[in-house]
């Protein structure tokens, strides 16, 4: 099913918990089910360098192909609500897709990012179960979890005027380690979302029509995991409600 091969490490054929699960991203499987779905909620993209995307065909030349394929440190993973009706692949309702990004072998490092869980799905289990899955899979050592990779950092960065994603991390248990000021700029379609840092640009900037993005940098490591972090987290992902 076209899925990516080349990431860093052994990508699981799914990683789930009593609710959610996961599975890797295939063009052929799942492009066309995201973009149906995110048609209807372009608001997903509000905060993200990157979309709305205006049909199948511009997601997997835009992005897939350009920006997830070409890097050994991106994968993508399908999110599936199992509490939900059956979905495409019968392992419950399609919720979104969320990401491990800028992975680096050398540093045993990666970021949870490409975050992309439809609304309906918002505000449930869903997002907490993903990321505490992508948790596991990234810091728990092989020896605690067969396939886990054993990671020393799991990085997370969100726009600081995206308050429901930092609060996310948080709950999760990563730590606020501070802002990256004027960290990357928005695309032009976007200035207008109040995404940006509310800072002018001075006069003669070349992409003055791009409003700048401040960035929340939070981080969870190895140490933090194992002195009470992953006892957190798999609460919340035992938890049934």
């Amino acid at each position: 099913m076209n899925s990516k091969s080349n990431f860093y490490f052994p990508v699981p054929g799914i990683l789930e918990s009593g609710r959610v699960q996961l599975t890797p991203f295939s063009t052929s499987a799942h492009a066309n089910l995201f973009i149906e779905q995110s048609l209807l909620y372009p608001q997903i993209f509000d905060y993200l360098p990157f979309g709305p995307f205006k049909d199948t065909n511009d997601f997997i030349d835009s992005f897939i192909a350009t920006r997830i394929d070409p890097d050994p440190g991106y994968i993508l993973f399908a999110v599936w609500d199992k509490t939900k009706s059956n979905g495409a692949e019968g392992n419950g309702a399609f919720a979104g897709l969320i990401g491990l990004i800028n992975t680096s072998k050398v540093n045993l490092s990666t970021e949870i990012g490409c975050v992309m869980i439809l609304p309906p799905f918002q505000r449930t289990h869903v997002t907490s179960n993903a990321v505490g899955l992508l948790l596991k899979y990234a810091l728990n050592l092989p020896a605690v979890q067969p396939g886990a990779l054993g990671l020393r950092r799991v990085v997370w960065q969100a726009n600081v005027m995206n308050a429901a994603s930092i609060r996310t991390a948080e709950r999760m248990q990563f730590r606020r380690e501070g802002t990256l000021r004027w960290d990357r700029l928005l695309p032009e379609h976007k200035s207008h979302l109040g995404a940006g840092n509310g800072k002018k640009v001075r006069d003669g900037d070349p992409r003055s029509a791009c409003v700048g993005r401040d960035t929340a940098l939070l981080g969870l490591c190895w140490d933090d995991w194992e002195d009470g972090a992953r006892d957190k987290v798999e609460a919340i992902i035992g938890r049934l409600r």
